[in-house]
């Protein structure tokens, strides 16, 4: 078996019956830290990364990774070495980018609730932009600005009303969602915005959904963009930068989103065709840099047959995967050494006690217990919204560069979960 060929895990493979990450046996790595583990490699983000550099190449681009989809420092910490800004949606965030070395200066602020002590943060260390999602927040924002004696800088979060053909839950461009400023009352909000004195308008932004796989919403979205900037700039506001958010998918069942090279290629031309091309442009791609560059290590702790379904119970839950549980989402499951054995058709689920606490149902599986899996697809908002239901902790992560694997991550203690806890 040879992962190698699949698309989206050029860094995973095996090597007769063991599975590496990169030059690193995963099997060796369950055994030193434990499982639940997360694994990332390094070398699989920096990939994915080229990809769009190679698009955006001879543009004036900043590329900020969204932190939301894997907020680990070292992480973040990799693309602030590879010369990216930060998409970021909360104070902790912000903090997160600046103790991994992130620059204040290359961090847009996203998010529908900033908190007036968010924004005075942001303000103090110097942020690049914040993308204001509300009339609303555009008076708190211009407030905050004033009482500190400094202007904001900011673009308008547009809601173009485009369908990203997504799972709802990561829908953000329709009219029914609560991100944004509706597509019609942009105009109306620049103006605003132009004439507060707190505020400085620099741009504006759009980001329509999550998990991508289709080249039609982007182009869509471009064309309702380039048509708000003109009339925005015809009466007389100017607009720096155009931030076109991200979403690009990933493939986690053959699925096969366009290829980020490809796709900005195509957009370029578009921005080309209206004379927008040479226009500074923002991204904010965040599960596209790292969701296939992370595997979730897991043991199998027992085999249940039963007379409708077969459970294969394994230590990982859906407090350290929660995908699965929260968004009915796939991702493949491979054992960690390919045994010869004739598959079963197993239902794989964790010891929480929730029904839903699954992780993949109806997968052929070779397993015994003791046995080592690997949950694919796992470096984006899994670790990320990981929880301490159960009282479980957080699992250990693991960052692999060829042959060098570094523990960037210790797991949770007991002792760390209860730290900031009291009795009466």
């Amino acid at each position: 078996m040879n992962l190698s060929n699949l698309p989206g895990h050029p860094h995973l493979a095996y090597r007769g019956n063991e599975l590496f990450l990169e030059d690193v046996a995963l099997s060796a790595l369950a055994k030193q830290h434990g499982t639940p583990l997360y694994v990332y490699s390094k070398g699989a983000m920096l990939a994915a990364l080229q990809s769009y550099q190679r698009g955006f190449s001879g543009r004036n681009t900043q590329i900020c990774y969204a932190v939301k989809a894997n907020s680990s420092l070292s992480v973040i910490q990799v693309f602030a070495q590879a010369g990216c800004g930060f998409d970021i949606v909360s104070g902790g965030e912000i903090e997160r980018v600046l103790a991994a070395g992130g620059q204040a200066d290359r961090i847009i602020f996203s998010g529908v609730g900033k908190t007036r002590s968010e924004m005075r943060r942001a303000l103090d260390v110097g942020i690049g932009c914040f993308n204001v999602e509300s009339e609303a927040e555009l008076e708190v924002l211009n407030e905050v600005a004033s009482a500190m004696g400094v202007r904001a800088p900011v673009s308008i979060r547009v809601n173009p009303n485009v369908d990203p053909k997504t799972h709802p839950y990561i829908s953000t461009g329709l009219k029914s969602s609560k991100f944004g400023i509706p597509h019609e009352q942009v105009l109306p909000t620049y103006q605003r915005a132009a004439a507060l004195n707190g505020l400085r308008v620099i741009g504006i932004d759009c980001h329509i959904g999550s998990q991508i796989t289709q080249e039609a919403p982007y182009l869509e979205a471009v064309e309702r963009m380039i048509d708000l900037v003109q009339a925005i700039e015809a009466v007389g506001i100017p607009i720096q930068h155009i931030d076109f958010g991200g979403g690009l998918g990933i493939n986690y069942n053959g699925e096969t989103p366009p290829d980020a090279e490809q796709l900005w290629k195509k957009l370029l031309a578009g921005l080309d065709a209206r004379g927008f091309g040479q226009r500074r442009l923002m991204i904010e791609p965040g599960r596209s840099l790292v969701g296939n560059a992370g595997v979730c290590l897991s043991e199998v702790l027992y085999l249940k047959p039963g007379a409708q379904k077969n459970f294969c119970i394994i230590d990982a839950a859906m407090n350290d995967l929660p995908r699965p549980a929260m968004y009915q989402a796939y991702h493949q499951i491979v054992p960690l050494q390919s045994r010869s054995a004739t598959p079963v058709t197993w239902d794989v689920v964790g010891p929480v006690c929730e029904s839903g606490d699954w992780i993949g149902h109806d997968r052929a599986l070779a397993v015994q217990a003791g046995d080592l899996l690997a949950v694919l697809s796992a470096g984006a908002f899994c670790m990320s919204m990981a929880s301490n239901y159960n009282a479980r902790g957080r699992a250990s992560e693991v960052l692999v560069t060829g042959a060098q694997a570094h523990l960037i991550r210790q797991r949770e203690t007991i002792a760390d979960q209860m730290r900031q806890e009291k009795l009466l």
